[in-house]
């Protein structure tokens, strides 16, 4: 196997790739913004609409709904047709979405609008990865893949910001309604860019391919790489959906779909979609003011990605897992017990509760936050890539969809204490994951990557 860090980095290289992540993480600001901005809109949409407990539920996971459907069909889209036309539909759906859904009138059509909305996520949370994967060289690719999870982050950043200066006037169809600002520059600077070289090669599309990597690197560098994708396609895998069960990717599979599950079900997106509601069973009885505490955690929230953005491609990934991982276990028992018995504390519950929740953001942010969607495009031969990822992305929206529909049922039925307990077991079983399933990928060819997951299933 050709060793792929050892193309050469001109300036026109690094110029190009960075554009082209920057560009893709724009779906991640989209996403977040759309995961984002429901937590402050839900106050004043269940005010308009009189929601029962049920339909506060229902609005806010529906969006997950149609990012599962999203993930489904859009892995399968981005092997057949391309994963810059892939990216193309998820933001034109998320310009829809974006529109519809200050227009709604009612319960029902709101409901739409976020489903159409979770299916733009699906499409693009699928594809962008796995596009600049692609097209990144080994030793930068989990930086480079990271900031699609950096501007997820400060798409819920935004979202929380708006929400909090709308705040004061209900104003929340505004709030939806600004997403279609990102959204249309989305669309437009995905004009300007190429397909995946990887991905035309797959489509016996060489001439192109080759075209492309030498608009990029030099002719050294771009033989590498073809020389790395030809191995990888001289490898018969059958795409199909099935052929992710076989022994050759079961290994990728387990690794991809079990962590992406393992992410949500530690608690991330509850506070992400009822963090007010979380301050406000802590004793912060403003809206104003709950909705700044969210908003305080989700400044976290980016601040922390960048740690990862800068340690991932020199520490690795493991170290990371193990380090944010821990403090989140740590963090949800404290939160647990200081809703369990208040008085402990010389503090007020309300900043314990704050402080609890921003060392759990923290150390999300820079280990599974990212990482996960980093392993995800690592793990899958190229053939399968587009499908591998998909199913890590269903696997992701049904455990996020489960938490976020049961959250509000799960704290009147077992308690404040008892609901953060139960994400902190996950997280031990989240370290134990780590230490027994994952691999290091840090400055390794994704070829290569891919060619040793099978030993994980057998």
């Amino acid at each position: 196997m050709t060793d792929t860090a050892t193309i050469s980095h001109t300036s026109r290289h690094r110029r190009f790739i960075w554009k082209v992540s920057l560009i893709a993480g724009l779906g991640g600001i989209l996403y977040g913004f759309d995961m984002g901005i429901i937590a402050a809109a839900l106050i004043y949409v269940r005010e308009t609409f009189s929601l029962s407990t049920r339909m506060e539920e229902w609005v806010v996971s529906i969006v997950l709904v149609g990012a599962m459907i999203g993930a489904l069909v859009g892995g399968s889209i981005a092997d057949r047709i391309g994963r810059r036309s892939t990216l193309l539909w998820g933001g034109a759906i998320f310009l829809v979405g974006s529109l519809l859904a200050p227009a709604s009138q009612n319960p029902a059509t709101l409901i739409c609008a976020r489903a159409l909305l979770g299916l733009a996520i699906g499409f693009t949370s699928v594809t962008a990865p796995v596009y600049v994967s692609e097209l990144a060289p080994p030793r930068s690719r989990g930086t480079l893949i990271g900031l699609y999870q950096f501007a997820l982050t400060l798409g819920i950043a935004f979202a929380d910001l708006a929400g909090y200066l709308l705040s004061s006037h209900h104003a929340w169809r505004l709030m939806f309604g600004i997403g279609a600002v990102p959204a249309l520059l989305f669309v437009v600077l995905l004009l300007a860019l190429p397909e995946s070289p990887r991905w035309l090669f797959s489509q016996n599309r060489a001439t192109e391919a080759q075209a492309i990597l030498l608009s990029y690197t030099d002719e050294a560098g771009a033989q590498v790489l073809v020389e790395d994708i030809r191995t990888a396609l001289n490898t018969k895998v059958e795409k199909r959906w099935s052929a992710l069960w076989s022994p050759a990717v079961r290994g990728s599979l387990l690794i991809a779909v079990g962590f992406t599950v393992l992410q949500q079900v530690t608690g991330i997106n509850t506070i992400i979609y009822y963090g007010p509601q979380i301050f406000s069973l802590a004793g912060i009885t403003s809206d104003k003011n709950a909705i700044f505490a969210t908003l305080l955690v989700a400044i976290i929230n980016v601040l922390a990605t960048i740690i990862a953005l800068v340690l991932v491609d020199k520490v690795g990934r493991k170290p990371l897992l193990y380090a944010g991982v821990s403090g989140m276990t740590a963090s949800l028992f404290l939160l647990s017990y200081s809703f369990h018995n208040p008085s402990a504390f010389s503090a007020a519950p309300g900043a314990v509760a704050t402080v609890c929740l921003m060392v759990y953001i923290t150390c999300f942010a820079f280990s599974m936050g990212p990482i996960a969607w980093i392993l995800v495009s690592e793990v899958f031969p190229l053939q399968l890539r587009g499908r591998g990822v998909a199913a890590a992305t269903l696997g992701s929206g049904a455990s996020n969809f489960l938490v976020s529909l049961t959250f509000l049922s799960l704290i009147k039925a077992a308690g404040n204490s008892v609901t953060f307990i139960i994400y902190g077991i996950f997280c031990i079983l989240t370290l134990l994951f780590v230490r027994f399933i994952v691999p290091e990928t840090k400055g390794r060819a994704l070829e290569s990557i891919s060619s040793t997951t099978t030993a994980v299933a057998s």
